[in-house]
C-alpha cells in the first residue's frame, strides 16, 4: 500500500534520513513523504517517527495503487 505522510515544515537531510524507504517532496511551507508501507505495523512506526522527531502531521492518506508512484 502507498502512504502520503504530510508534516509542517521543511525536513532536512538528517531529518529526511529518519524516514529510509519514502521518498520527499518539499515545497515552501509542508514536506510531503510518500512511499510504500507494508502494513500497519510499519504504517505505525512511520507516525511513531513523525511523533517522536516532534514534527507537525498535517495529512495522512492512503494512495490506491492504481495511481502512478
Amino acid at each position: 500500500m502507498i502512504y502520503e505522510f504530510r508534516v509542517r515544515g521543511q525536513l532536512g537531510e538528517m531529518m529526511l534520513r529518519a524516514f529510509d524507504g519514502l521518498r520527499a517532496e518539499t515545497n515552501c511551507h509542508d514536506t510531503l513523504l510518500r512511499g510504500v508501507v507494508q502494513d500497519q505495523a510499519a504504517l505505525h512506526g512511520v507516525l511513531g517517527q513523525i511523533e517522536a522527531l516532534g514534527l507537525e502531521l498535517v495529512e495522512v492518506r492512503r494512495v490506491p495503487d492504481d495511481l502512478p508512484r
